[in-house]
């Protein structure tokens, strides 16, 4: 892979880091996404979670391979409106106070408009707060001051701004002319922007992979519901494209690509750490390890949500199984709602358990409704 995709995935990463999109905000930068690899000839839908799930194409659909990336940000929120006309805000994500302070930010407001302000310490004056370098920085002792003419709360409403509009961060991004991407929000946006140049790669020079090869730009992290959500059946195997921790103890640079064999989760993919250590073939070409066998010595091949039916069904069993011990252990009104793999904000499956006072009948009910996201 030449220059040029390098240079067309830092260009298509510039362009998503000037889209802001702190976690619950993401509309735009997904549609951008969307149709970024839709100019480049694949098939790319929204999910039902707000991310894109892009065809890369390939042969083998029943040992598929998914690429992950996301492209939300950390940010803010308006949690307070300040008799003064400034705002406290609460971190989305793990932002911090510390990160932010003296940061341009823009205010999106539930009617459109975006107004500009700067985070800073409350008395943030050095030649004013004799406690300025005391102060424990946090979104308490901090505030946005807007970049309007506001002294009260009541100012600040005639705005449209209110508590629960996004607060999002400049991410003040650069390249230099040595080849150095400077930003905030390189996690993940740099990512997405390499996945951008993987794609226009197989595009330009007529590639056809050997295995089916999905990629998923999340809205959310790659693990857990955000990446789990809209998995292809046929799909055995996902790697995400994210972020290297570089410190003390670590091999990581700024420098290399790392393969992270652990998190706080716990170990994350021995056969991609194969790879590394030259076991294996390429990421994405097929796989030289034999199939695992289960105890009974048969051919088990990895299955991610194949028979969504079955299976959906088997674990709203266990559920209600769950509840039916719970109910006979309470003497107590008890109502849970269960979603899984739910669809369009309320379809899915539910699982309702409830204690009718007045009769002391237990009552569970399963829906069986289910969706493919």
């Amino acid at each position: 892979m030449n220059r040029e995709y390098a240079n067309y995935a830092t260009e298509q990463a510039v362009a998503l880091l000037a889209i802001d999109s702190p976690s619950g905000y993401t509309k735009a930068a997904a549609e951008w996404v969307r149709a970024e690899f839709e100019a480049l000839g694949f098939a790319a839908r929204i999910t039902t979670k707000g991310g894109v799930l892009i065809d890369l194409g390939g042969e083998d659909a029943q040992d598929a391979l998914l690429l992950e990336a996301h492209a939300d940000t950390l940010g803010a929120m308006v949690a307070e409106i300040k008799a003064s006309g400034a705002l406290r805000v609460t971190n989305l994500g793990g932002m911090r106070a510390e990160n932010g302070e003296a940061e341009n930010v823009r205010i999106h407001t539930r009617s459109g408009r975006v107004y500009e302000g700067t985070l800073q310490l409350c008395n943030a004056s050095v030649h004013v707060n004799g406690s300025y370098g005391d102060t424990k920085r946090s979104f308490d002792t901090t505030e946005v001051l807007i970049d309007e003419d506001v002294k009260t709360a009541e100012d600040t409403r005639a705005l449209g701004i209110e508590v629960g509009d996004i607060v999002c961060f400049d991410p003040r991004t650069r390249v230099t002319d040595s080849g150095y991407i400077k930003s905030r929000f390189l996690d993940d946006k740099l990512s997405v922007g390499i996945l951008l140049g993987l794609a226009k790669y197989i595009k330009d020079n007529g590639k056809t992979l050997s295995r089916k090869v999905y990629a998923h730009v999340t809205v959310y992290e790659e693990v857990g519901h955000g990446g789990a959500g809209p998995v292809p059946c046929g799909v055995t195997e996902a790697i995400s494209v994210d972020m290297g921790c570089v410190g003390d103890g670590l091999g990581c640079t700024e420098r290399k690509v790392s393969i992270c064999a652990k998190d706080s989760g716990g170990l994350c993919g021995g056969r991609l750490s194969a790879l590394r250590l030259g076991r294996g073939s390429n990421a994405l070409g097929r796989q030289r390890h034999p199939p695992r066998s289960d105890r009974c010595g048969r051919i088990r091949k990895p299955r991610l949500r194949a028979q969504p039916y079955r299976r959906r069904m088997e674990y709203a069993e266990g559920i209600k199984g769950i509840f039916e011990n719970m109910m006979r252990k309470t003497a107590a009104y008890a109502a849970v709602f269960c979603r899984v793999c739910g669809k369009n904000n309320g379809s899915g499956w539910r699982v309702v358990s409830m204690k009718n006072s007045a009769t002391s009948e237990n009552r569970l009910t399963v829906d069986k409704k289910y969706s493919i996201v």
